[in-house]
């Protein structure tokens, strides 16, 4: 997982900043999601987007899980 554990680290301070949340609320949805794993599975795609596009993926695939 280190090559994955800087991009998922900056995944998660981006969604921070652009949601307006705490790191711990991001940490406790990206668990309950797993939302690191998602990251890493689609490291390739995602690491070459800008970070609204991240964001916005990992709120598509939350809720997706979420519906599921």
């Amino acid at each position: 997982m280190s090559k994955y554990l800087p991009f998922i680290i900056f995944c998660i301070e981006e969604y921070k900043n652009q949601k307006g949340m705490t790191g711990k609320d991001v940490i406790t949805l990206f668990n309950k999601y797993s939302v690191c794993e998602y990251i890493k599975d689609f490291y390739e795609a995602l690491h070459t987007t800008g970070t609204k596009y991240m964001v916005n993926d990992i709120d598509l695939y939350i809720e997706s899980c979420h519906s599921v």
